[in-house]
């Protein structure tokens, strides 16, 4: 009977010596976290959250991404996430694509912005420090006008089942006509897009509007053609609002820039 009694103190006692080493354990940072350690981990929190809020448009009106979020933004976009999110937001679309059932008129129609939802400027805004750096309307010009965009594949993929499938498809761009209209066209048909319906950019009618007010007229001309707008896909919250937006909008990732 002692030593039983005996064999209960001592379970008693490792229980008690484990609880409180395991709660030292857990309750202490490693050694070697010191503040840096824990600063990086708030600055990778809170770029995380930033991105996510930008994303939902709960921050708008932004100019450049804070500039401690440099390294997050970077990683997000080249360090394979960034087209993990895009694919499945892909993947979701063609879903939904696979259910309609057209009309075979001619008059089904989709809308893709163009820049960041059909062609990348990745590599012209690593220059500008994945938007760290404000927006240079001199320095963009310069780059669209090389056609150096190179096509987003998954995009491309949706572009073609989308083509194929008997959607009338329009680009609808916020591209100057009169100074980028050939560079564009250019850039997207030797990057595979081939087969669209249109490609709409500025004209001087639309100068000076802002891009809500610039596509929701495009979108409302269309519709007064006739044309069904079953899915539009953009980059920016500004390609999917205001009047005439479809059937379905769908939101691909950027917490590059701002479009108002």
């Amino acid at each position: 009977m002692i030593s039983g009694m005996m064999q209960r103190i001592r379970e008693i006692l490792v229980f008690l010596f484990l609880a409180v080493f395991s709660k030292a354990v857990y309750s202490t940072k490693p050694p070697h976290w010191g503040y840096e350690g824990e600063a990086v981990a708030n600055r990778a929190s809170y770029c995380l959250s930033w991105r996510m809020a930008v994303e939902a448009n709960n921050i708008r009106a932004w100019r450049t991404i804070p500039t401690q979020c440099l390294r997050h933004i970077e990683t997000y976009m080249i360090g394979g996430q960034y087209d993990r999110d895009l694919n499945l937001i892909v993947d979701h679309i063609i879903t939904y694509i696979d259910a309609i059932l057209l009309s075979h008129d001619g008059l089904d129609a989709w809308i893709l912005d163009v820049d960041d939802t059909c062609i990348s400027n990745i590599f012209y805004y690593k220059g500008k420090r994945y938007g760290c750096d404000p927006y240079d309307p001199n320095g963009f010009k310069a780059w669209a006008l090389r056609g150096g965009c190179t096509a987003i594949p998954a995009v491309l993929e949706l572009f073609n089942k989308l083509v194929e499938s008997g959607f009338k498809v329009f680009l609808v761009t916020g591209r100057d006509d009169e100074t980028l209209g050939q560079a564009t066209l250019d850039n997207l048909h030797n990057q595979g897009f081939v087969g669209y319906e249109r490609l709409i950019l500025r004209t001087a009618a639309y100068k000076g509007l802002g891009a809500v007010v610039y596509k929701s007229e495009i979108r409302k001309q269309l519709e007064g053609e006739g044309y069904r707008i079953w899915g539009n896909v953009g980059d920016q919250w500004s390609d999917l609002q205001g009047d005439c937006i479809g059937n379905r909008t769908f939101k691909l990732p950027n917490p590059m820039y701002f479009v108002p």
